[in-house]
């Protein structure tokens, strides 16, 4: 092991990786005594041994397969996971189980930087750029795709760069590029549609059967050192936005359009179910249209102190009440039902809550993605003619990211 470390694995384990491990200090019967855990086998006896005794340490180092955190969490242990383990994807045993797990080590206990992939610097088209990365978001659906390979009907079938909130300096542009120059910093939109159909003369391109989108597979994202992308979809920043401002202009991006889609307007009253990133940017981009007063709701108390702290005007800690009964608090924290709900969980009950909650006449706006199948109350929907709509990225909103508020409600 790195550094006369010492390393417990699963017998699972151990003959997929022992040429990275076994020939530094090889198997140790003892977990106790390990700097690092590693297994990658929810049923092995060995795995849940340590697991049901539950005597890690805290302070040690471990090494989880994802799977094994989901079985934990079917079998009630997941309160046993330390916080700070590290979780593997569920597949790619080899090469990519070789580069996490000596990243990490590395990490750890060495001053030498993470073992990094080499690949060659790409050459920008004609209309391209190249840019170098100043600041690459970690996004719920990167995580995804790392820990289960797959993102709704998107699935993985090669290894692939994550990342799509990025920002970035141009280093080369391509012969075609008139808007853009080198030294230039920009904000990407990730995805362009790859031809001019129906919906991208109607304005609505990012509903283009043929899209390309970064960390979408089959294409790669942006979380490397260089990365060309279509100029067209890079915008240059003003001196008053930071880099790490810029990435934030993809999820804010996210927000403005289901703002829109959400049909709010000056003087509404809205509810925003889940106070995750996403649920707290449409709260500040809800504020931004005009809204009169924003209720939010969430499971977690210090997400709700952040999101009063962001302008939140109510804030209503889900417990173990029903939907309906979520729903008659919303309408006493506001004094009515609101003109239209904004869904950021996809959990069904949210889903539900929306529902009952939303005036009649009003807007449920879906944002959140949930399992592919839930059950909706859709009958009290029709009957109050209460529209449910939902909403795939976005378009035609960064300019509107870098505007004064006033614009912002408005293509």
């Amino acid at each position: 092991m790195h550094r006369n470390k010492k390393a417990w694995f699963s017998q699972s384990v151990s003959r997929h990786i022992c040429d990275i491990w076994v020939t530094e200090g090889g198997i140790i019967t003892n977990w106790r005594s390990a700097d690092f855990l590693f297994s990658n086998d929810a049923a092995h006896p060995d795995t849940q041994r340590i697991f049901e005794s539950l005597e890690f340490v805290e302070d040690k180092a471990t090494v989880f397969h994802a799977s094994y955190l989901s079985a934990c969490e079917e079998s009630g242990l997941k309160g046993s996971v330390a916080m700070g383990h590290f979780l593997l994807p569920p597949s790619f045993l080899h090469e990519e189980i070789r580069a996490a797990i000596g990243s990490f080590i590395w990490e750890q206990q060495s001053p030498l930087p993470p073992q990094q992939e080499k690949r060659p610097i790409p050459e920008p088209g004609p209309n391209e750029v190249l840019l170098q990365m100043n600041a690459v978001g970690i996004c719920g659906s990167d995580v995804h795709y790392w820990q289960h390979g797959k993102l709704g009907d998107f699935l993985m079938k090669k290894p692939m760069i994550l990342g799509h909130e990025g920002s970035g300096t141009v280093v080369k542009v391509g012969s075609g590029v008139q808007h853009l120059k080198t030294g230039d910093r920009v904000a990407i939109e990730p995805a362009y549609p790859l031809q001019n159909d129906d919906f991208c003369k109607s304005g609505r391109y990012n509903l283009s059967p043929k899209m390309f989108c970064c960390a979408t597979p089959p294409y790669d994202g942006h979380l490397s050192r260089y990365y060309a992308h279509n100029a067209n979809y890079c915008f240059k920043l003003p001196e008053c936005v930071s880099s790490e401002e810029g990435a934030f202009i993809e999820p804010l991006s996210v927000a403005i359009h289901a703002c829109r889609r959400g049909h709010v307007k000056l003087g509404s009253k809205i509810l925003i179910c889940g106070a995750g990133p996403i649920g707290l940017l449409n709260l500040l981009v809800a504020k931004a249209m005009g809204a009169a007063q924003v209720v939010i709701c969430d499971l977690s108390s210090a997400r709700l102190e952040k999101a009063k702290e962001v302008g939140a005007d109510f804030t209503i800690t889900v417990t173990k009440e029903t939907a309906q009964d979520l729903a008659l608090k919303v309408e006493a924290a506001l004094g009515c039902m609101p003109d239209s709900t904004i869904e950021c969980t996809g959990a069904e009950f949210c889903v539900h809550t929306s529902i009952y909650s939303t005036r009649s006449g009003g807007t449920v706006l879906l944002v959140g993605h949930g399992p592919a199948l839930v059950s909706v109350p859709l009958l009290n929907a029709a009957i109050r003619e209460v529209d449910i709509r939902g909403m795939f990225r976005y378009c035609n909103t960064v300019w509107a990211s870098l505007a004064r508020p006033a614009f912002i409600a408005h293509p």
